[in-house]
């Protein structure tokens, strides 16, 4: 049996890449959920509806923003996630840099822990693409 294919999308302020996303997530048949301000601390299988997950009994997230836009990808895999990548920027929507795919672990985690950790992955790749272009200056 296939699994539902689902996509966490937040912090997508302009309304014709939000309504872009939408469609294309849509045709390919990829659900599709908002994840709405202030979930800091809800665990990432509550926003994807998942059986088993409840809601965060604090919405404290002493004073937690996070001003990129993320999206989430549930089930989507391999070659299939080469095909919704492609899709959407075939489509003509903009890069979104923050991308994550649900795994085991992750699905466990908070919204905010999610959000900080792509950060640091990112933080990190920067640093080592500086790294290696400096190198190639030497």
């Amino acid at each position: 049996m296939k699994r539902e294919e689902q996509a966490l999308l937040y912090g997508i302020h302009d309304t014709e890449k939000f309504a872009l996303l939408m469609k294309t997530l849509r045709r390919l048949g990829v659900r599709v959920r908002e994840v709405p301000n202030g979930a800091w601390n809800e665990k990432v299988g509550f926003l994807l509806g998942m059986k088993g997950f409840q809601a965060a009994k604090s919405s404290d997230s002493e004073g937690f923003t996070f001003p990129h836009e993320v999206m989430v990808l549930q089930n989507v895999r391999n070659k299939r996630l080469e095909a919704v990548l492609k899709a959407l920027d075939d489509a003509g929507v903009e890069r979104i840099r923050f991308k994550s795919v649900v795994t085991p672990f992750n699905i466990l985690w908070t919204f905010r822990r999610l959000c900080e950790t792509m950060q640091r992955e990112h933080g990190a790749l920067a640093v080592s693409n500086e790294d290696l272009q400096r190198e190639g200056d030497i």
